[in-house]
């Protein structure tokens, strides 16, 4: 894993080195059934540039892609530096607010391999970020209902958005501290978006999936 994630980090630092700009970092495999299927003890961390970003509403071309896959997911919008042995108090006061996101994952190689999926940056593709609700500063998540969408039709629905991905705050930590034991920092400004909250979605070309997280907001992509 320090291999992975090591390496995973200079291809971060080689992207920005070309013009790419930070945006944030990713949460994986967050779901105890994931965890305990993959031998971890701990979601793991990815990271997220200004070229990941996907515009609500677009069409996204997957064609070439081997498995893709599709996350609803609650972003975590930063509003101040967290460092390494946070406690929840601390993580709490870093947040500025919560939003709607979608993670689009292209699942390109056997999950056992962990060092290389790690250094690979977790599968990621794309992101879609919705409007950050300040009301939801401190990362409170109590009355958010997410559901999603395939084609108009409902395909999952959740009143504990937390059941998969794990307590929030401790979420936010665990990046906090991933990240400083390799010398990085989560920062002000940053996003975390903080793992499926529903079961994956296969897209498949062609296929339109809306993500309605209440009251923080919706999202939706068309894929081609």
């Amino acid at each position: 894993m320090a291999r992975g994630l090591s390496a995973q980090l200079e291809l971060r630092g080689r992207r920005l080195a070309e013009g790419e700009r930070p945006l944030g970092w990713k949460v994986a495999f967050g779901a105890p059934q994931a965890q305990e299927l993959l031998g971890l003890g701990a979601p793991l961390v990815g990271f997220l540039t200004s070229r990941a970003l996907v515009e609500p509403g677009a069409v996204y071309s997957i064609a070439g892609w081997t498995k893709p896959a599709l996350e609803a997911e609650i972003a975590v919008h930063m509003g101040s530096d967290l460092g390494a042995g946070a406690g929840r108090e601390e993580a709490q006061a870093a947040i500025a607010a919560l939003g709607p996101a979608l993670e689009l994952a292209d699942i390109d190689r056997p999950l056992e391999e962990l060092e290389a999926v790690l250094a690979e940056n977790i599968f990621q593709r794309g992101v879609v970020l919705g409007t950050p609700d300040r009301a939801r500063a401190g990362g409170e998540v109590v009355g958010i209902r997410a559901r999603v969408l395939s084609d108009g039709e409902e395909v999952a629905a959740t009143d504990d958005p937390t059941a998969l991905t794990g307590d929030l705050l401790e979420v936010v930590a665990h990046v906090a501290d991933i990240l400083a034991a390799f010398g990085e920092t989560l920062r002000a400004g940053e996003v975390v978006i903080t793992g499926a909250v529903l079961p994956h979605v296969w897209p498949a070309r062609g296929q339109h999936v809306e993500l309605e997280l209440a009251p923080l907001g919706s999202l939706d992509v068309t894929f081609a």
